[in-house]
């Protein structure tokens, strides 16, 4: 490995490294890639084809102007004439109108059957009574109120005609007379169905004739139309005040009351302050005609004669009754020969384009839970990936594929000519489009951090595309064409970022479907203060919203999502008051509950009072110290706390390999989650490069280097592209990043062959692992973490594996964890014995073998007849031989190599063979797995104290402290014998605050001595285990020989 001298890499390195990556990574999803455009495309396609069918359709005669053969010249022959006066109803509206009719202007008359009459939901008396609509006889109704009765009792007298003839001759009768149809209107007044339809013109009059039924003859463009009419009453009520109007109106609504039952007012008044000097009207009228739900164009409402009806009545009682305002006749603005058109990517684009754009966002939430789930992300801020760097290059990196994804989209589609791209101005789809993919960026890094499963972001993803377009088409888009639905309510709901996105294209699509309707253009910038026009209001929504939920999704990342997080409240932590680490802070607590005595080893008593004394010096050149390190897990579903980590101290020198041996869920992997940022230590800490993993784990991430358990790779990228980007991390580059790189891929066996520059998705599991160390390795980190890096190789591999390991240790240290034996003796300098989450031994594989051996294991295989024979021959080698095998024939003893010569063992052998059959026997030395299981079994000999009531009484006394422990002892359990402590441990599982001088009974204490002296352990044991059952102990503890740490 190159060993180059560098510091960290700065923002700018990282931020390279990683868009360097990320390119690389992208160029390899070329398939993906291409899959995600094609979407856009087809459904683009799609709406080409189906307007292309359309525009077939609408092509046909029957949508054309009609025409007719015309002998315009009388000389038999005929030439086509097309116009208005050739074409069927349908065909009208394509032809030029180059004079539009004109027609007389009607009032909206309720039908006979919903006109207002006394009922219980309006008892007004002055009402008709309901028995008029039987007969169809019922008047119409005007309500009217002001300030002055007397005055508004004359306007209203003056709305309509009293005369008790109809003279229907009178070329100017219609447009004196108050006519009016229940006729439904139209979207323009090229033809009004009240002179085109089966229903009655209405003449409203104070007072009807007997003959209320005449024929009314008029002309309009050349065109005769006889129209049948007939006279209606028209009444004018009185009403207090506006208040008992609007409750008089909305109770006519048949939704507003019980009984179901339409009461329709014809129009109303408020001449407020009216006089002869001042003419002040406010006009209600029925706004349900205006049919504007979006099923059909929005229709015109017949209020210009109402308006007329107040004014010329104002104009008569200021004048007199001769004076009169014509209101003559209503028209079209004059139009050329239209084809009828229809839009169909307007019209159906909204919904369509919606789940395009949307589109982006499983893709964005799918990528970056990917890197959550595969632990990518972790792997990367442990190599010395800042957030900064991170969060920038991801984000412009999201960023710029969906700018890509979205010019290809717009362009594509105004290259095939949809008119809602092409006829609305591309600079507003720019602000619009831009605002809305930073939206939907930020919203994916905060929806991000709720999932840790890629299929799970998927699913969830894929259902907020569709169902946000589902619920914009057929819920949201109702709201918004809904004038009667409160505008406030449209704001909120366009809170949410989907709707937002819907009701600008809504905008896109409307402008752009009226504007190849009408001939005129689409949106424009000084359409956006229209008072319909909803983009303006969308686009503030979501700029805001962009900053607040991109702010709040690095909030989040911090919090809780990125390696062990910095807590709910770290930003604030800047104005807190910073106190001193001490980690020498005691804290005495009491607890009644099960507590155990254990006995610990002088060695890692050893290393403990080491870790003491590298604390208090300064300029120490270790590189990791761990203080009293602690894991524990909270109990869940009522079962106790798991001590996964229990107090481990440790100081590891530079250029020195620690092994860590321990059966599974003894706390190996917990101990290096803790030195690696993966979890938080519950109490502890430790120091790596004289920086505290508890707050300093960035600053630690730049000298650090981590073979974890499980190989993190990207499937899609190189052996060789992994170790660029890792090295680019470390601040390696230029020609010194490309040797490094070939030395690493040359160690691992990696380089030859083409293997380096194959992707890691297809290396097999040995070559992965081999990978897994070299990036480990690369940049000359100066503490190295290594968890089982040689599982799943084959010899050759492993050994070459071993060469680099030994030959990396130089100047670094490096932690490794392994359940191979012949690796830990082989590479480690000194190893170390983990079981039940604490320490068992410590120190170098000859030094555990020398203390934990001193015998040889002999085993022989004979049949079961002849076993006590065997036993007798091993009892006559070594009085003090153990047996610790037995199973049909087959015995294995531990002999004390003082007891025993390999000679007289050959010797007693060859004489048993001449007595009996043996089939096999062996002698072997002590080894490394035997030091190991000798630990283990010697780990689960503890003697167990049960609590039945624990006081305590602390005395503040400069002179040892005594604790009265007035406790009922129950002993049960075996003799620690052999123990070469000096200390012993007493181990509680929960702990109890008392007051300011706490109790040392819910946590580790190490202790030195017993009831009333100071004794060694094999004295302690002696006495414990000597004493009855209820028998009180009193414990004096001298302050200086107690050490606590809060678990």
């Amino acid at each position: 490995m190159a060993d180059t001298s560098h510091g960290p890499a700065s923002f700018w390195t990282q931020a390279n490294a990683l868009l360097r990556k990320n390119l690389t990574f992208q160029k390899r999803n070329i398939k993906q890639n291409i899959r995600l455009v094609s979407f856009p495309i087809l459904l683009c396609l799609m709406l080409v084809l189906v307007q292309k069918l359309v525009n077939n359709e609408l092509d046909k005669a029957e949508n054309r102007c009609g025409c007719s053969c015309i002998d315009t010249n009388g000389d038999g022959k005929c030439e086509e004439v097309c116009g208005l006066e050739y074409s069927s109803l349908t065909q009208g509206a394509s032809c030029p109108i180059p004079d539009p009719p004109q027609w007389p202007p009607v009032l909206q008359v309720p039908a006979p059957k919903y006109r207002a009459v006394i009922s219980d939901v309006i008892p007004y008396t002055d009402l008709p009574n309901e028995s008029c609509k039987r007969t169809g006889t019922c008047p119409v109704t005007i309500l009217f109120t002001g300030k002055n009765q007397s005055l508004g009792e004359v306007l209203a007298g003056n709305m309509f005609r009293s005369s008790s003839t109809l003279n229907s001759s009178d070329p100017d009768y219609l447009a004196r007379s108050a006519s009016g149809s229940e006729s439904m209107p139209e979207y323009s007044n090229f033809l009004d169905p009240a002179f085109f339809s089966d229903l009655p013109l209405y003449i409203v009059q104070s007072h009807c004739p007997q003959n209320s039924i005449f024929s009314v003859p008029f002309n309009t463009s050349s065109i005769g139309i006889q129209q049948e009419a007939r006279c209606v009453q028209g009444l004018h009520l009185w009403r207090n005040t506006s208040s008992e109007i609007n409750s008089e109106l909305y109770k006519g609504y048949k939704k507003s009351n019980l009984e179901r039952k339409i009461n329709e007012i014809l129009s109303a008044y408020d001449f407020s302050n009216s006089n002869e000097n001042n003419f002040n009207v406010s006009i209600w009228y029925n706004s349900t005609f205006k049919n504007d739900t979006g099923s059909a164009p929005i229709a015109l409402m017949r209020l210009p004669r109402s308006v007329n009806l107040a004014s010329n009545a104002y104009l008569q009682s200021v004048q007199g009754s001769s004076m009169e305002m014509l209101f003559e006749f209503v028209k079209e603005m004059p139009k050329p020969e239209t084809k009828l058109r229809l839009d169909f990517s307007s019209l159906l684009g909204t919904l369509f384009f919606t789940w395009v754009i949307l589109q982006l966002f499983p893709v964005v939430l799918t990528s970056l839970v990917y890197e959550k789930q595969q632990k990518l992300r972790i792997m990367m801020k442990m190599h010395g990936l800042g957030d900064g760097p991170y969060w920038m290059i991801s984000y412009t990196y999201f960023f710029t594929i969906s700018s890509i994804y979205m010019l290809c989209f717009v362009i594509f589609g105004s290259g095939i000519g949809l008119k809602f791209f092409s006829m609305n101005d591309y600079s507003i789809q720019f602000v619009f489009y831009f605002i809305y993919i930073n939206l939907q960026i930020s919203l994916a890094f905060l929806v991000a951090a709720l999932f840790s499963d890629v299929k799970t972001a998927a699913v969830i993803g894929y259902i907020f595309v569709f169902g946000t377009g589902l619920l914009g088409g057929f819920l949201f888009q109702f709201f918004v064409q809904d004038t009667s639905f409160p505008r406030g309510w449209i704001i909120v709901l366009e809170l949410y970022p989907g709707f937002s996105l819907y009701r600008g294209l809504y905008e896109f699509a409307q402008y752009s479907f009226n504007g190849n309707y009408m001939g005129t253009d689409g949106m424009r910038w000084g359409d956006l203060s229209d008072s319909d026009n909803g983009m303006a209001e969308v686009l503030i929504i979501m700029v805001v919203e962009w900053f607040v939920v991109l702010l709040f999704a690095y909030y989040v990342d911090q919090a809780v999502s990125s390696g062990t997080g910095k807590g709910t409240f770290f930003c604030f932590q800047r104005f807190r008051k910073k106190k001193l680490p001490s980690l020498r802070m005691r804290s005495l607590q009491r607890q009644g509950s099960k507590v155990s005595v254990e006995m610990e080893k002088a060695d890692v008593v050893q290393e403990r009072e080491r870790v003491e004394k590298l604390l208090l010096d300064s300029d120490t050149t270790h590189s990791v110290i761990c203080d009293n390190l602690k894991k524990v897990y909270p109990g869940r579903d009522g079962n106790p706390e798991k001590f996964a980590v229990r107090g481990l101290s440790l100081a590891l020198s530079r250029g020195e390999c620690f092994g860590m041996l321990g059966p599974n869920g003894a706390g190996k992997t917990s101990f290096i989650s803790m030195m690696i940022g993966l979890t938080k230590p519950t109490s502890g800490t430790a120091c790596v490069q004289g920086l505290d993993i508890q707050t300093q784990m960035d600053e630690i991430y730049t000298s650090m280097g981590v073979c974890p358990q499980h190989d993190l790779l990207w499937e899609t990228l190189t052996g060789r592209e992994h170790l660029l980007f890792y090295g680019r991390l470390k601040n390696l580059k230029g020609s010194v990043l490309k040797q490094a790189v070939e030395e690493s891929l040359k160690s691992v066996n990696l380089f030859h062959g083409r293997v380096a520059d194959k992707q890691a998705g297809k290396y097999s599991g040995g070559m992965k692992r081999r990978l897994s160390v070299a990036i480990s390795l690369i940049g000359d980190p100066k503490v190295v973490y290594m968890d089982e890096p040689s599982t799943g190789l084959d010899p050759a591999s492993r050994n070459n594996l071993w060469t680099v390991v030994k030959r990396a240790k130089q100047g670094r240290a490096i932690i490794l964890t392994t359940h191979s034996m012949e690796e830990a003796e082989v590479l480690c300098d000194r190893l170390g014995v983990f079981v039940d989450g604490s320490l068992q031994c410590i120190g170098n594989p000859k030094e555990l073998k020398a203390r934990y051996g001193g015998f040889y294991v002999f085993t022989m295989t004979t049949s079961s007849d002849h076993e006590q024979e065997v036993e007798n021959m091993v009892r006559s080698l070594s009085p003090s031989a153990n047996r610790i095998y037995h199973l049909s024939g087959t015995q294995k003893f531990e002999l004390p190599k003082h007891e025993v010569r390999i000679a007289d063992v050959f010797e007693a052998v060859e004489n048993a063979k001449s007595r009996f059959t043996v089939f096999a026997w062996g002698l072997a030395d002590t080894t490394l797995e035997d030091v190991f299981i000798k630990n283990i079994a010697l780990s689960n000999k503890k003697v167990t104290i049960s609590a039945i009531r624990m006081e305590a009484e602390a005395h503040n006394k400069v002179t040892p402290v005594n604790l009265a422990h007035h406790t009922n002892w129950n002993i049960r359990g075996q003799s620690s014998g052999g123990i070469l402590s000096h200390k012993i441990q007493i181990f509680g599982s929960r702990v109890t605050p008392v007051n300011d001088q706490l109790i040392p009974t819910g946590e580790t204490v190490i202790v030195k001595g017993t009831p009333y002296e100071f004794l060694e352990p094999q004295e302690i044991v002696s006495k414990i285990n000597g004493l009855p059952d209820g028998y009180d102990i009193n414990c004096v503890l001298h302050p200086s020989r107690l050490r606590v740490t809060s678990i």
